[in-house]
């Protein structure tokens, strides 16, 4: 019969492929049958019980053991073992998850908390400076084996300018909460215009930094602990503070020293480096919205050098489109995901 019905859909101009498929068989196995001569479906399966098959009354003793006081809160990786130091054997581990299955007795079986679900932060979407910024503290290194300076860094991940900035002798909520706030006033951030994320890290986290951030009308935003992918945009600067040709290859010498060169790489970065994830214009460029032109100008160029010499041109010419939105941990694989390289 199942041969009969595919050979009328083909017959009729279906595809024997979708054919197959709403029978849910394979091509490959139809042609095995029809070179099997089986004649028809080769599915049947068996006939009769297996004949290990546990009887009703097993099948009811498995349950009663499951769900007798002294086992209901245990698995059955559990429960057979210690039906074995009792020298009792009722059924196979196996048996025991197939039938509590099937009687949708497959729930949480234990008194302990269940496990939580992963859980991925919030998505957020910047289409413009001043909607999203991320923060983090890196270690430098000082004379002393053991002592660091620590740089904190705020960048805005829409143009990658970094926003605000200060070098410490310590990690604390009040260094985080004063850089912050001279970073909003000089941005002219308004009430509920500004994300910023951040780690887990104790001063991120800190009561009065948070409290702080909900005065001023800010929504934190953090990580997974441990994970430094949902930070990826502060993780790549930090990456290009370190290989700069021009950071010292040996430790600071004191405080000052270190300010100074943090001063010099701030407005390098914001004013001279060409940022690869965002058509290479400077962050500042991007910031103050004149990247727009500065984009159209190369592709207006690219386009009169491809006209000039159109057999130099195998393809399109360089893609110099406005990047319009930068996303911060994305849900989907997107073009915009982030951990791109600074």
């Amino acid at each position: 019969m199942i041969l009969g019905l595919i050979d009328e859909a083909v017959a009729r101009g279906a595809r024997q492929e979708k054919a197959c498929a709403l029978l849910n068989i394979e091509a490959r196995t139809l042609q095995r049958w029809r070179r099997q001569d089986i004649g028809d479906d080769g599915r049947a399966g068996p006939k009769h019980p297996p004949a290990n098959k546990l009887t009703a009354k097993e099948r009811a003793r498995v349950l009663d053991v499951a769900n007798s006081p002294e086992n209901r809160d245990l698995s059955p990786k559990q429960i057979v073992p210690r039906l074995a130091d009792q020298g009792e054997y009722v059924a196979s581990e196996s048996s025991f998850y197939r039938i509590l299955r099937e009687e949708e007795q497959m729930g949480h079986r234990e008194p302990s908390r269940r496990p939580s679900k992963p859980y991925r932060p919030e998505e957020y979407v910047a289409t413009g400076p001043n909607q999203v910024w991320s923060w983090d503290i890196t270690y430098i290194r000082t004379p002393v084996r053991g002592l660091f300076f620590y740089f904190y860094v705020v960048v805005d991940i829409y143009s990658r300018k970094i926003v605000g900035w200060t070098l410490e002798l310590e990690e604390s909520a009040e260094h985080a909460e004063a850089m912050i706030a001279v970073a909003c006033e000089r941005e002219g951030v308004r009430r509920d215009q500004l994300v910023i994320h951040s780690d887990n890290g104790a001063p991120m986290k800190a009561a009065t930094l948070l409290a702080f951030l909900q005065t001023i009308g800010v929504v934190p935003s953090f990580s997974r602990p441990g994970v430094s992918n949902d930070n990826p945009y502060s993780e790549s600067l930090f990456r290009t503070v370190k290989y700069r040709p021009e950071y010292p290859r040996e430790p600071f010498k004191s405080i000052e020293h270190a300010r100074r060169w943090a001063v010099w790489f701030v407005n390098w970065y914001n004013n001279v480096h060409r940022h690869s994830s965002i058509k290479f214009v400077t962050p500042q460029q991007r910031h103050e919205g004149s990247d727009g032109e500065i984009l159209a100008k190369r592709a207006s160029l690219y386009e009169e050098a491809k006209a000039k010499n159109p057999n130099r041109w195998t393809k399109e010419i360089r893609d110099w489109s406005h990047v319009d939105k930068v996303v911060l941990n994305p849900t989907q694989n997107t073009n915009e995901a982030a951990g791109e390289a600074a």
